[in-house]
């Protein structure tokens, strides 16, 4: 009988061990996210897996990897179906109210992905600016002018001047000539008026004209400065009102919807985006710049993409645990200070082409 109750205790002692190791084993998701987490095979790489792996190596930490949506990640932390995320999540106040964060390991932005103009839609483009509505009105307007003073200096001048504006038809064009080469002060000085009134009415084109024409300049320039900005754009704002593209439930979709952009269309990675963009259905897709950069460099199919440069929306990177788990966090917190200090943490994030900001 004794020794049946000594197989039961040693049997239930077992089970307890076993449930115990069970438990004490960390379930760790993650969503692919080049360059911090990586596909090689069947083996995971990137900064994220190695600072992590090193991480829980220096800690004694036990974990095994589970792999899922970005989205179902971040539910899965929220309900506590897993344990830890090791993506770069980055800290914001809603995320922080349903988990708890380490300190950041690396300091980010949000930039914009675009799809790269041909040099004949360019030049295209570029010939296409002397034909807005503001450039036509001025060269009407300046044909007028030169048409009507021509007019007026010929009226004047045909009888006391009648060497350098003809009478008839000649004389007209005479005017013109004068009037043109008077109003953009080129000023030949083939012909000048000789009457009183002829004088009079070079004194107002003279000083008409330079208004005038500083007026058209600062139009055409003005036009073309916003031709400009639409081809090359530099702030984010210039694509407020255009279709971009960003990866449902990031940071980068927040913020786009907080700056009210009206055309946002999510996507479950960063992949499905850029080729979208890629294929011209997209006008730019915003999001993490060392994730659109490392995809854009890697993946040959992506050469037609450019990143602006243009930076944006800092982020802060951190691992995400379950809310509650807050001593865990804090020994991981602690390690991932260490490990930023060292040399060897610098070397990783330039073998990946990144640097601190």
């Amino acid at each position: 009988m004794k020794r049946i109750i000594f197989l039961l205790f040693l049997t239930c002692f077992s089970v307890l061990v076993r449930a115990q190791e069970v438990k004490d084993t960390l379930k760790v998701g993650y969503s692919l996210a080049p360059p911090f987490i990586v596909q090689d095979g069947e083996a995971l790489g990137g900064i994220n897996i190695w600072l992590w792996e090193k991480v829980a190596s220096d800690l004694g930490l036990e974990f095994v990897y589970r792999p899922m949506a970005f989205k179902d990640m971040l539910h899965a932390l929220e309900i506590g179906s897993i344990d830890m995320s090791v993506n770069p999540l980055t800290i914001t106040s809603e995320r922080s109210k349903k988990m708890e964060f380490t300190d950041s390991f690396y300091a980010s932005n949000s930039t914009i992905a675009i799809a790269e103009v041909s040099a004949f839609k360019k030049f295209k483009s570029f010939v296409s600016g002397f034909f807005n509505t503001n450039f036509l009105k001025g060269m009407l307007l300046l044909v007028f002018i030169i048409f009507l003073f021509g007019l007026a200096a010929w009226f004047f001048e045909r009888g006391k001047n009648k060497e350098q504006f003809r009478t008839g038809y000649g004389g007209i064009w005479d005017g013109i000539w004068w009037s043109a080469v008077t109003l953009t002060t080129v000023g030949y000085g083939d012909k000048a008026p000789k009457s009183k009134m002829g004088k009079v009415t070079s004194l107002v084109l003279m000083f008409g004209g330079l208004l005038f024409i500083s007026a058209l300049t600062a139009s055409i320039a003005s036009g073309f400065t916003v031709h400009q900005l639409n081809s090359n754009p530099d702030s984010f704002n210039e694509f407020k009102g255009r279709k971009v593209g960003t990866v449902t439930n990031s940071s980068s979709n927040e913020f786009l919807k907080s700056h009210f952009f009206k055309d946002i269309r999510l996507y479950e990675g960063v992949v499905p985006g850029l080729s979208d963009l890629q294929n011209n259905k997209l006008d730019a897709f915003i999001y993490d710049e060392p994730i659109l950069r490392y995809r854009i460099r890697q993946d040959s199919t992506l050469n037609k993409l450019s990143v602006l440069p243009v930076k944006f929306d800092v982020q802060f990177y951190a691992f995400a645990l379950e809310s509650g788990k807050i001593g865990l966090e804090q020994k991981i917190s602690q390690r991932i200070l260490e490990i930023k200090e060292s040399m060897e943490w610098q070397i990783v994030l330039n073998e990946y082409g990144l640097t601190e900001i």
